[in-house]
């Protein structure tokens, strides 16, 4: 007695070709790279041309969200890959979401402790008071 499969019901989407979805993974992986590049140059670069500020910085954000935005992208190509049935084109856009999210945290938190840095220790000269520097004299 020979196994006759089920018939496909209507709508579920068939399995993807391996060598179609290897093509589209390596012409969306080729398009990616340039784009983390340039994300990379324009953080960089950002920060140049700021000037010294007094007091604690505030957070920035944009790079955070520059990042987030990236991974959000990455992981909405690799939705349509398993939509569009190629899951190992999907698989090699999970992994570069994945790094792409550990980047993003990476910067959260570099750019949180940055914004919010510890208490200076207490003086044991002056009670309770943070210790400081003390100030230049005037000549």
């Amino acid at each position: 007695m020979a196994f006759e499969p089920s018939p496909r019901l209507p709508g579920s989407p068939r399995r993807g070709d391996g060598f179609a979805g290897g093509c589209i993974s390596l012409i969306v992986l080729l398009t990616e790279v340039p784009v983390a590049i340039l994300l990379v140059l324009m953080l960089s670069l950002r920060g140049w041309g700021d000037d010294e500020q007094v007091g604690a910085p505030q957070m920035d954000w944009v790079p955070v969200l520059w990042l987030g935005g990236f991974t959000v992208g990455v992981l909405a190509v690799a939705v349509a890959f398993l939509r569009f049935a190629h899951p190992y084109a999907a698989a090699v856009q999970l992994v570069i979401a994945a790094v792409a999210l550990l980047f993003t945290m990476t910067v959260w938190r570099h750019e949180s402790e940055r914004a919010h840095p510890p208490p200076l220790p207490t003086c044991p000269t002056r009670a309770g008071t943070p210790c400081t520097p003390p100030a230049p004299a005037d000549r």
